[in-house]
């Protein structure tokens, strides 16, 4: 556990462990929740997708494709739960793969997949 104040900012890198120079590390969904076994109803999404729904939310620079640099501000959830857990996706893909998914940067949803 990491034990925050509201409004505090939160900085996390993510590290590729790996003896291939060639791979390239992208954030594409970071989602926040009350509980640490859903992710999916009652969540607050600070990336989706690749594309930032978090306004504190910030990237760092790295001198190093496999890793990745960012911050975002604490925040009260929902109902004033005590606890958050966050759950990130991140992608790996190759260096300089322009059609993989770490260079397409923010997908987001056709009118199609609207929910009603």
């Amino acid at each position: 556990p990491y034990y925050v104040d509201i409004n505090q900012n939160l900085f996390i890198e993510a590290y590729l462990h790996s003896s291939d120079s060639n791979l390239v590390l992208f954030v594409d969904t970071c989602v926040a929740s009350p509980t640490p076994y859903n992710f999916t109803t009652v969540t607050y999404d600070i990336i989706r997708n690749g594309c930032v729904r978090d306004s504190t939310y910030a990237t760092y620079y790295s001198p190093y494709r496999n890793i990745v640099r960012f911050t975002f501000n604490a925040f009260r959830f929902i109902h004033n739960n005590p606890l958050v857990y966050l759950q990130c996706e991140l992608v790996v893909c190759r260096t300089y793969d322009y059609s993989s998914r770490c260079y397409q940067g923010c997908i987001s949803r056709s009118k199609g997949e609207a929910s009603s």
